[in-house]
């Protein structure tokens, strides 16, 4: 994936899968799109108590650089304080909307005094496969997200949960506007993750997937993270 542009594989149920080249246009990190406000505000109250600051709106819609987005195998993160964490994750191509699995790999040690740095530090990792959101619209709700990580064969699962827990596509594109924004072509958007089952921790190989049961199928991409050193 060059920086500006991606190749994707494009799936449409009971047609062809097409490879094709998406220019990148812009990348949006959706914070905070939890569907329930009480348990939102519940964990913007955990953050706060380990020094990370209130979102100034709900939800909040953090710009990355394009060239961040990446499909490669292997990212590269400043010290080894930087975790993943699952998402679906939108994109608008061929004027229509696709959807896809991806990781907001985020600093948690400048999560905690800047939450914008902290996204633009890491790499996006995202799966090459994207659904047709068409396909899937009528049975969203049983969309299921997971998470593993691990170190060599060894798994454990980090994170599991329907989409439910987010604000579903359409909604959050509507606030997005309402936001200032727009899902123009070529645009991609992670959409908000699930709780980290005991607790947001490093780990030095990230697996994840998006499952959908009804059409007995799955997008999965993994990734290992190299950890540069830090200056004393």
């Amino acid at each position: 994936m060059g920086q500006g542009s991606a190749e994707f594989t494009l799936d449409v149920l009971h047609q062809k899968r097409q490879r094709v080249r998406v220019s990148i246009g812009a990348v949006v990190i959706a914070g905070w799109t939890g569907r329930d406000p009480a348990a939102v505000e519940h964990h913007i109250a955990e953050l706060e108590a380990l020094g990370v600051k209130r979102p100034s709106s709900v939800p909040m819609f953090y710009p990355v650089a394009s060239a961040r987005l990446t499909s490669s195998d292997t990212i590269q993160a400043l010290g080894e304080e930087s975790s993943g964490e699952v998402e679906f994750v939108l994109l608008q191509h061929q004027r229509q909307l696709w959807v896809s699995v991806g990781s907001d790999h985020t600093d948690r040690r400048v999560e905690t005094y800047d939450v914008n740095v902290s996204k633009q530090m890491c790499d996006k990792p995202v799966a090459q496969t994207w659904w047709a959101l068409d396909d899937v619209r009528g049975h969203w709700d049983q969309l299921v997200l997971r998470s593993y990580i691990g170190v060599g064969t060894e798994r454990t699962l980090y994170q599991e949960g329907s989409v439910t827990s987010m604000l579903e596509p359409a909604d959050l594109i509507a606030r997005y506007r309402d936001a200032g924004g727009a899902l123009m072509q070529g645009t991609v958007m992670f959409c908000g993750t699930l709780a980290a089952r005991g607790g947001v921790r490093p780990s030095p190989h990230f697996l994840f997937e998006i499952e959908d049961p009804v059409a007995g199928r799955r997008i999965r991409h993994e990734y290992s993270v190299s950890c540069l050193p830090v200056p004393k």
